[in-house]
């Protein structure tokens, strides 16, 4: 590659010139000194800036030169700093235009001129430290800026909601249309019907403060919804077509990769269009970020079928209150909706494998628990024992949804018959009564603490587009409110880690065996740092 295309000067602070399609991505954000600029043997182009005068060491920006899905815009700095940090529009359109942020003139938001967030915040992923530890990674901090990027009768917003439902849908829809319109004085804003596919195959919903004023007592989503459906090109031309600048996906794992692509061809145009993501799953199996929303309401609600479950069990001899909760692959709902009902004796989620015949099995320990207590409660996950459903039927399913998620099969059916057939061939009374409360569950309104979480979500989102940052989703992370790149929400799921305090709790509150066997236990890396990996941080 022709390192001659770039030009940078010792003496200058000013940006050096670059073709702003290809490595813009990094640069104008950076406010600091360049210290040097070389190729590294990976073609990957790095950036040193000057560090703090505390230390002799440099600031390094680093970007891959590869395909444009890989460009990662990371800032290194003293004490082992890294900033993960998100695009803006300044790196890739040159010179544009900024002006003063009309929340200094709006009455209701006067006192926010104190508040703005400094350009140079950041919040860190690691709370957890040594005294030698190094600072380790931080992203941005969300929130109001001084400066805008848009005129707001210029702007063109659209919001769409992709995937299954999740408690909070309708609230995040309401906020970022009231966000737009009482901070920002934003009037034309537009709904995607459908999902993905009604970007190119359905009209738009308008949308006002009337049509969204009382949409947070309702669950679903006013627009609707769907799995699939995602054809970049097409979503990006009737964007273009429509003249749409601001796009607000609200979506799980697999749709925010759809907005990464939508994203990575938008900026492919050079287009002033920003794509902002709110992370959407009930099974709170998202990374990096804190906590989804939704997962609340999901374990409040998730306590009736438990509480059901339980007045069946103790009303019969040998009883038994069977009850499947969502968790695809992660357990966290199954754990914490046990951890919060106190009446469960047993938990069964996918990260922990588990047998039923033999020393230690399930089977022998709920023959013991109906010794002791004469009832009994078990929770399970949808996604927990799929290896020994499969085993038992000879066979393995690889059929997928249109999100591209493996199809389960019920595993809550599958081990209530054997359960009773175990029993059936001990000649001995048995009760078991089935609760799949799994759809009541997903169509609730969210409780009072999700509709915090959804409205400084949206307001969030709403502030970062604003601001002129681009190619991002939003999150809590450590309990503030941050712009996370794509790449790191969709790099991973969420998991319980079993080595953790958290699920050490639950099974000293169940007092069920781990169903374990030695070589089944993995110490799992701890990819946040904390040792709750992954869990709200309690």
């Amino acid at each position: 590659m022709d390192s001659s295309r770039f030009r940078s000067s010792s003496n200058r602070s000013t940006p050096f010139e670059t073709d702003h399609h290809q490595f813009g991505f990094l640069i104008p954000r950076i406010s600091r000194r360049y210290r040097s600029l070389s190729f590294d043997s990976g073609l990957r182009l790095i950036v040193s800036l000057s560090g703090n005068q505390r230390s002799e060491s440099p600031t390094r920006l680093v970007m891959s030169t590869s395909a444009p899905s890989s460009d990662r815009k990371i800032v290194t700095g003293p004490a082992g700093y890294v900033l993960e940090d998100v695009p803006h529009f300044s790196d890739y359109i040159p010179n544009p235009p900024t002006y003063p942020n009309p929340l200094q003139d709006n009455a209701a938001y006067s006192v926010v001129k104190q508040y703005f967030v400094d350009e140079d915040d950041t919040v860190p992923q690691k709370i957890v430290v040594h005294p030698d530890s190094p600072r380790g990674t931080h992203f941005r901090r969300a929130g109001p800026r001084q400066r805008v990027y848009f005129e707001s009768d210029d702007v063109l917003a659209c919001i769409v909601t992709c995937g299954g439902l999740c408690p909070g849908l309708n609230t995040v829809i309401r906020e970022i249309v009231c966000g737009l319109s009482y901070m920002y004085g934003v009037k034309r804003i537009l709904g995607i019907d459908g999902g993905y596919r009604g970007f190119y195959a359905r009209n738009t919903i308008h949308l006002d403060l009337k049509t969204v004023n009382d949409i947070h007592r309702s669950g679903g989503t006013i627009l609707g919804t769907s799995r699939g459906g995602h054809d970049t090109n097409k979503i990006v031309d009737s964007i273009q077509d429509r003249g749409i600048n601001q796009v607000y996906i609200i979506g799980g794992d697999g749709s925010q990769k759809g907005a990464a692509a939508i994203f990575e061809e938008i900026r492919k145009r050079g287009l002033k269009v920003a794509v902002a993501g709110i992370p959407k799953t009930i099974d709170n199996d998202i990374p990096i970020i804190d906590r989804s929303f939704g997962f609340d309401t999901a374990v409040e609600e998730a306590q009736r079928a438990i509480n059901a479950a339980h007045v069946e069990a103790t009303s019969f001899e040998n009883g038994i209150g069977l009850v499947k909760l969502m968790g695809r692959y992660s357990g966290f709902i199954a754990m914490y909706a046990t951890l919060a009902s106190r009446d469960v004796d047993c938990c069964l989620i996918p990260e922990s494998p588990f047998f039923l015949e033999g020393k230690g099995g399930l089977f022998e320990f709920v023959e013991k628990r109906l010794k002791e207590n004469g009832h009994m409660v078990i929770v399970i996950a949808e996604g927990a024992g799929q290896d020994l459903l499969a085993e038992s039927r000879e066979q393995s399913t690889t059929l997928k949804d249109a999100s591209g998620n493996k199809l389960l099969q019920d595993i809550g059916l599958w081990i209530s018959q054997r359960i009773k057939d175990h029993f059936a061939k001990k000649m001995t009374t048995l009760n078991l009564k089935y609760i799949d409360p799994t759809y009541m569950i997903r169509a609730v309104p969210s409780n009072a603490s999700d509709n915090v979480c959804c409205t400084l979500l949206a307001q969030s989102a709403v502030h970062g587009v604003m601001a002129g940052y681009n190619g991002f989703t939003v999150g809590l992370v450590n309990g503030r409110h941050t712009y996370i790149p794509f790449y790191r929400i969709t790099e991973r799921q969420n998991k319980v880690v079993i080595t953790d305090r958290m699920w050490a709790r639950l099974l000293s509150s169940t007092n069920q065996p781990s169903f374990m066997k030695h070589d089944d236990v993995k110490h799992e890396p701890n990819h946040s740092g904390d040792e709750e990996a992954g869990a709200m941080k309690w």
